[in-house]
């Protein structure tokens, strides 16, 4: 693949993390903005307060926090969504600059009623859609429904595939319908050799990118008969970190 350096503008990084360790990779790399969540490979779930605290205090990128009470789908019974309005309010009190929600009712279509709630509990800090986004029955009545809402800066979205590489095509059409309305977000599955192509079709402005990678763990004793985990897991003794080379790389490319 060609290695031609987009020269019409340099996007911003917005790196989905889940540790202080590779936030600080982040920021030392270049990424612009964060994600922070816990439970990636359950998608990203809500991380704690002091995780986001610590993330705070040994970073100065702007922090948009994962509201999301459990993995699965997008959903939430009435319990679910009170635990969403107050972890908004933690965020408040946390000073982050913002959060990241999305909410569906049972046909696909976007819960816009919870939505308005929480982009109200939310206010005046910023609000990113997540990719609840591209579990949706329509893509396109969807991204009008969340202009209508109010207050939302951006979704993020794949295109409604598995990598925003697959969903190109959908992500350019949202952006040519938003017009400018809403920031359409890019992301998942983005890396090295399908950024440049990415950002190009789409003219983004931002780009999400995960960028991980390991590190071995720092035990020495390992007990070989016990995981802490169900039966498919993450490995105990490789530990997820944002790939300084990977994040580079990508940026480079700009």
């Amino acid at each position: 693949m060609s290695t031609t350096t987009n020269t019409t503008h340099s996007p911003l990084f917005e790196v989905c993390l889940d540790s202080v360790a590779s936030a600080i990779i982040a920021e030392k790399t270049g990424g612009k903005r964060i994600e922070l969540c816990a439970g990636l490979m359950e998608g990203g779930i809500t991380p704690s307060a002091g995780h986001i605290k610590t993330v705070k205090a040994k970073t100065s990128l702007p922090i948009m926090v994962m509201i999301r009470p459990r993995g699965g789908d997008f959903c939430y019974d009435n319990d679910e969504f009170d635990a969403m309005l107050e972890d908004i309010k933690l965020c408040h009190t946390l000073k982050v600059e913002g959060v990241v929600f999305g909410v569906l009712l049972p046909d696909g279509s976007v819960d816009k009623v919870r939505t308005t709630r929480l982009v109200e509990a939310a206010k005046p800090m910023l609000v990113t859609f997540h990719r609840a986004f591209d579990m949706v029955k329509d893509p396109f009545q969807a991204l009008e429904d969340i202009i209508a809402i109010g207050g939302i800066q951006r979704i993020l979205t794949s295109g409604c595939e598995r990598s925003a590489y697959e969903g190109l095509d959908t992500l350019v059409e949202l952006t040519n319908r938003a017009q400018g309305r809403i920031i359409i977000l890019p992301g998942a599955g983005i890396t090295e050799r399908n950024v440049n192509k990415i950002v190009t079709a789409m003219n983004a402005k931002e780009v999400h990118v995960g960028a991980g990678g390991t590190k071995e763990s720092s035990m020495e004793f390992r007990n070989p008969y016990c995981s802490m985990g169900y039966a498919v897991s993450a490995p105990e003794y490789a530990l997820k970190v944002t790939s300084a080379s990977k994040l580079g790389g990508m940026i480079q490319r700009f």
